[in-house]
Order: C-alpha cells, then structure tokens, then sequence
C-alpha cells in the first residue's frame, strides 16, 4: 500500500516534495498509459483504491496524477535534471 495518495496531487509550477514521494507511480502510470490500462485498473493496482467501493474517489485521483504525470513529462522533468545535476558530483 502507498502512502498516503492524495486524492487529488498537490499542484506546484515545480517538483514538489509529493512528487519526490510518489515519483514510482508517476513511472507507473506511463506504463500503464502506454499498455492501454483502464482507470479502474490504474485506480486498483497503482493507487491501491478500490474503484469498485470509492468510484468518485479513483476517478479523481487517477486523473489528478495522470494531469502530474502529464505535466512532469511536458516541463516538470526540467527541473527534475537540475536537480540531478547539482546533487551529484561524477
């Protein structure tokens, strides 16, 4: 079970520390987008609710990380390599 999945994500014009936390389902649901997998199922198997008894609440929380996911892959990820780049020394 994840931690604390917000039902809706926490929106920010950077990364912000949710993102650090749940970065792996963002990963997952670039998986699962590309594998044609229904919101139920992302719902069920990524964010560990059950579509079937909270249906209002999946629905919402599937969209709301998919619109991060979204938006890490369209400019989020800019600041994900600065970030890269002045923590590690090679």
């Amino acid at each position: 079970m994840h931690d604390q999945i917000a039902d809706q994500v926490p929106w920010a014009d950077s990364l912000t520390a949710y993102d650090e936390q749940h970065f792996a389902i963002y990963l997952r649901l670039i998986d699962a987008c590309a594998d044609n997998v229904s919101e139920e199922e992302m719902a069920q198997t990524i964010l560990d609710i059950d579509p079937t008894l909270e249906p209002d609440r999946a629905r919402k929380a599937v969209r709301s990380h998919l619109d991060r996911t979204r938006w890490l892959i369209g400019s989020g990820y800019k600041d994900l390599f600065a970030s890269c780049s002045t923590e590690r020394t090679y």
